[in-house]
């Protein structure tokens, strides 16, 4: 009966609100009011589809870029050696999925990395996790639309000269669906995760029965294309600095693998109750299909011998694609679904970001580290300033570094990497000093799941810091004083409204 009355009313209000409200309301759908705002919550399906795209869909070209940094120096052996790589990299997510399994049962509210730091380490140091995941955000947003269009032009190069105008057309429509609300751009976006994993794990198994009986052939690329990736001189200076160095670059490019995963901490207020189990189950989930998913493409790519494109397509994952399914008129369709269920899932992968920056970025303004006007909730009850502020932020950087993933990925995996660290330390502490039943070995569990992430931050700064990484260190030394910089104004203002 309020809901009714409150509706009644509004209608009352549009006709006054002139020429721009009439519009918003007709492009966004009728306005919500708060006590509808708890039928916006998520079944496990809804969010496996909805928080998962940007983990799962990673797996794409998470393989790819271990080989982009193998292929210069150890040549043919890049495709051996992407396995035990590919191997350390499973071993780091099985870690942070454990940690964030803790993080999701204690801390119910939406927030996730940030909030598990701020309770544990205080406000000021929380503000490390809120720039590093602010920065993963809108690098996200960034990576995964470029990598959705590397798919749609592997299947259609005749595409490749507007790459970067796809991308941002993209964006825009992904912005467009969140500012209609989380249950309407769950309906959409959640059906690519399910076709991408269910088609790539065919891709997989089919894979693997055809390389059992022998009959999966290699990758054999154009002669002379000047775009593939060279071969290098091979395995002679293994043990040199030049290969651990490699070697190290390679770990670093697979690390983009795992990015993703945190999402679903960040947006545990949107599971439908009881939240910590419901989100549990969903990050468990996600957790087994990455996995896999990674484990099946690395294997793939040792077996073809698939080599990636400067230009980015076509990809290794399409390359895979090809070889296994054939070039009969099944195969290619096959094929094609493999790259639009690509595209779709890499395109949706950055909603993610667009569900878990509005919830972060409303609970650093709680706190009077952000401006206030991220707080407040827009026509569909959603987080509308935020929504608006990462689009823009994404779309300048694609405008800047270009629609190409090889470009973006030395900017990415620091910030996620970060959180990944803080969370684990967070947690340890919060062991500490709660000593519940069991706390020995889930303190085990979240330090060294923070310890391995922070050894992987330092690396990546070290070997990606000329490739972009010194970038997002720029952005650390600048965006941490800023936030507490306002938040002391803040306080400020605070105290003079007291007197």
């Amino acid at each position: 009966m309020a809901i009714r009355t409150t509706q009644r009313l509004m209608r009352s209000a549009d006709r006054a609100e002139g020429l721009g409200y009439a519009l918003k309301r007709r492009l966004l759908g009728k306005p919500l009011v708060n006590e509808q705002l708890g039928e916006q919550r998520l079944s496990n399906v809804l969010a496996l589809g909805v928080l998962s795209p940007d983990g799962i869909s990673s797996s794409a070209y998470g393989p790819e870029e271990i080989l982009i940094a193998l292929l210069p120096i150890a040549g043919l052996a890049a495709f051996t050696l992407i396995l035990p790589i590919t191997l350390v990299t499973l071993l780091v997510l099985t870690l942070v999925v454990l940690s964030y399994r803790e993080v999701v049962m204690v801390y119910i509210r939406p927030g996730g990395s940030y909030v598990v730091t701020r309770e544990n380490f205080g406000p000021k140091v929380a503000q490390v996790t809120a720039v590093a995941l602010m920065v993963d955000y809108v690098v996200t947003v960034a990576v995964q639309t470029a990598g959705g269009t590397a798919a749609v032009v592997s299947a259609l190069p005749v595409l490749g000269p507007y790459v970067r105008e796809i991308t941002i057309g993209v964006i825009l429509v992904m912005c467009y669906g969140n500012l209609r609300g989380i249950k309407e751009a769950g309906k959409i976006f959640a059906i690519p995760t399910y076709l991408f994993s269910g088609s790539v794990i065919l891709m997989i198994v089919v894979g693997v029965i055809r390389d059992v009986f022998g009959s999966l052939p290699r990758y054999t690329p154009p002669s002379g294309h000047a775009a593939l990736y060279s071969l290098g001189p091979g395995t002679a200076g293994l043990i040199s600095v030049a290969m651990i160095f490699t070697l190290l670059r390679a770990f670093a490019n697979g690390g983009a693998s795992l990015t993703g995963v945190e999402a679903v901490s960040d947006a545990v207020g949107a599971f439908r109750p009881p939240e910590g189990v419901n989100a549990r189950r969903v990050l468990m989930t996600e957790g087994a299909i990455l996995g896999f998913l990674v484990a099946g493409i690395a294997w793939l790519a040792h077996i073809i011998r698939a080599r990636p494109y400067r230009d980015g397509y076509p990809t290794v994952l399409a390359q895979e694609a090809q070889q296994v399914f054939g070039t009969g008129v099944v195969g290619h369709l096959l094929f094609l679904l493999i790259q639009a269920a690509t595209a779709l899932i890499l395109y949706t992968g950055g909603n993610t970001s667009f569900n878990g920056f509005p919830f972060l970025a409303s609970y650093v303004a709680g706190d009077s580290f952000l401006p206030r006007w991220l707080l407040k909730r827009g026509h569909r009850l959603v987080f509308s300033n935020a929504i608006v502020a990462l689009t823009v932020a994404s779309i300048a950087l694609i405008l800047i570094r270009g629609a190409n993933i090889n470009n973006l990925v030395p900017l990415y995996a620091m910030g996620v990497f970060t959180a990944f660290a803080m969370t684990g330390f967070g947690m340890t502490r919060y062991h500490r000093r709660r000593r519940e039943r069991g706390w020995r070995h889930r303190l085990a569990i979240n330090f060294s799941a923070g310890l391995l992430t922070a050894i992987v931050v330092v690396v990546f700064a070290v070997v990606k810091f000329t490739e972009g990484a010194w970038l997002v260190v720029v952005l650390f030394a600048i965006g941490i004083p800023s936030l507490i910089w306002l938040n002391r104004e803040y306080r400020i203002e605070a105290k003079v409204l007291e007197r």
